[in-house]
C-alpha cells in the first residue's frame, strides 16, 4: 500500500516546487518591467515587499496541501526594525525564502552571476539585493544598506549544513556588523526532515509532513574583535542546534 501512494505523493510534492517556480518567474518579469521605471528607493521597497509577499503566499499554499508545516511567526516580532543582521543555520534548500517570507524590508546576499541574469536575477536587482562579486564589495554594499535602515539575512555557514551541528561558519557577518554599527540577531531552523538538505534529491520523497519552525536565538551587539565573535557564534549556533533528520 505504501509504494501504491509514494509515486503520487512525489509528484504532488514536485508540483509545490513547480509552483514556486512559476510564481518566481512571474515574479521576476513583472521586476524586469519595475526596474527601469521606479526610482531605486522606491524599488528597492517594492521589489523587497514583493518577493517577501510573493513566498508568504506560497508557504500558505504549501501548508494547506498539508505536505509542508512552517511556523515562522517568532520573526513578526522584529520584522519592521531597521539596521539588523539576521542570522541562522542553514539546513535545507528552502532556509532563505523562510526567512524573506517574514522580513518584507530584508536583503540577501547572492550570486553575482545569477544577479546579472537578464530573468532570474530581475527581482533581486529591483529588491537591490547583495551581489557577491568581492568580499570587499559585498562587505560595502551590505554596510551601506544597514546604513539606511535595511535588514541583512545571512547564513555563517556560506552553504548548507553538511556536518552537524553547523559547519565552520565563514568571516564576513562580524565585520559587517562593526562597520555598520548592527546587532546580529540569531535565529534557529528546527526541521527532522532531510527534505532538500546538501545531497538530498529533489525527486526524492521524504517522510510527510515537512516541518520546520523558527525559534529566536539571542541577540550579539557588534564587537571590535570580530574573530572573537565570529567564534562566539560559531559557539552558541553548534550548542543550540537540534539534531535534524538524515542527509542522504
Amino acid at each position: 500500500m505504501k509504494r501504491l501512494f509514494a509515486l503520487p505523493l512525489s509528484l504532488a510534492l514536485l508540483a509545490l516546487l513547480l509552483l514556486l517556480g512559476v510564481m518566481s518567474t512571474i515574479w521576476n518579469l513583472t521586476a524586469l518591467l519595475l526596474y527601469p521605471l521606479l526610482p531605486r528607493d522606491r524599488g528597492l521597497v517594492v521589489g523587497r515587499a514583493g518577493i517577501a509577499y510573493g513566498y508568504r503566499l506560497y508557504w500558505l499554499l504549501a501548508s494547506a496541501s498539508g505536505m509542508i508545516k512552517l511556523d515562522a511567526n517568532a520573526l513578526d516580532a522584529f520584522k519592521d526594525e531597521p539596521r539588523l543582521i539576521v542570522v541562522a543555520n542553514h539546513p535545507s534548500l528552502l532556509d532563505a525564502l523562510m526567512l524573506v517570507a517574514r522580513l518584507p524590508r530584508s536583503a540577501c546576499i547572492m550570486k553575482a552571476g545569477l544577479m546579472r541574469n537578464p530573468f532570474l536575477g530581475a527581482g533581486a536587482r529591483l529588491a537591490r539585493y547583495i551581489r557577491n562579486d568581492s568580499p570587499r564589495g559585498m562587505i560595502r554594499l551590505a554596510v551601506q544598506d544597514l546604513q539606511h535602515g535595511g535588514q541583512l539575512v545571512l547564513f555563517p555557514e556560506g552553504t548548507r549544513t553538511t556536518r552537524h551541528p553547523v559547519n565552520p561558519f565563514r568571516p564576513g557577518v562580524t565585520l559587517i556588523a562593526k562597520l555598520a554599527g548592527a546587532p546580529i540577531q540569531t535565529v534557529f531552523i528546527d526541521t527532522e526532515s532531510p527534505y532538500l538538505g546538501k545531497g538530498w534529491p529533489i525527486w526524492k520523497l521524504p517522510p510527510l509532513p515537512i516541518r520546520f519552525s523558527v525559534r529566536l536565538g539571542e541577540r550579539f551587539a557588534p564587537q571590535e574583535d570580530t574573530d572573537a565573535l565570529l567564534a562566539q557564534l560559531e559557539a552558541y549556533f553548534a550548542a543550540g542546534v537540534k539534531p535534524s533528520g538524515p542527509t542522504a
